[in-house]
């Protein structure tokens, strides 16, 4: 939990503070979005907000931490699916080709809310950077055990590979960037 956190456990209202909170911050905005709606999305009272979170900078991180921990019990999944890293890091494009064709895609939450809060110190900001460089570790990680001859190199590409389908998966038609992003992420793992 997140030092800016409050320690108050997982209780069902806190749950659905943050499932509300994940609807309205990823479909309309954070900025955008007063805590107003976010509490009555969730059906709680302002007081059980509070009771929480100290305000709505609290739940924003709360926010992009819960999507972080999502998306690496994802990854771990993928991971224990799999023997082969080649097939681990096939698994992650095809995640990331399984959330751009979904209804109500909106970009990714991560990239999204990087550009809602620009300040590199911000805490948000900070958690959406945490979130990246895990997510380059793994990379990296999976690339080395296939023998790749540059994994750092090559992770950065396929992180860049993710960041561009999530964004024209947004902007373009899903099913082309789903078969882009696959031929891209073979090109890579095929690199002598």
């Amino acid at each position: 939990m997140s030092p800016m956190t409050r320690a108050s456990g997982h209780t069902p209202a806190r749950e659905r503070l943050l499932e509300a909170a994940a609807r309205v911050f990823y479909g309309e905005g954070i900025r955008s979005t007063p805590v107003d709606r976010v509490i009555a999305e969730a059906g709680v009272t302002r007081a059980t907000l509070y009771r929480h979170f100290a305000g709505k900078e609290e739940l924003v991180l709360a926010y992009v931490e819960a999507r972080d921990q999502a998306v690496r019990a994802n990854a771990d999944a993928a991971a224990e699916a799999v023997d082969e890293p080649r097939d681990v890091l096939r698994a992650l494009g095809d995640g990331v080709a399984a959330e751009i064709c979904r209804p109500g895609f909106r970009g990714c939450p991560f990239i999204n809310a990087a550009a809602e809060y620009p300040d590199p110190e911000h805490p948000v900001r900070r958690a959406v950077q945490a979130h990246r460089a895990w997510f380059h570790e793994v990379l990296t990680d999976m690339l080395a055990r296939t023998g790749h001859p540059e994994p750092e190199s090559a992770a950065h590409t396929l992180a860049m590979l993710r960041d561009g389908a999530m964004v024209a998966g947004y902007l373009e038609t899903p099913d082309a960037v789903r078969v882009h992003l696959a031929r891209a992420i073979e090109t890579v793992l095929t690199q002598e």
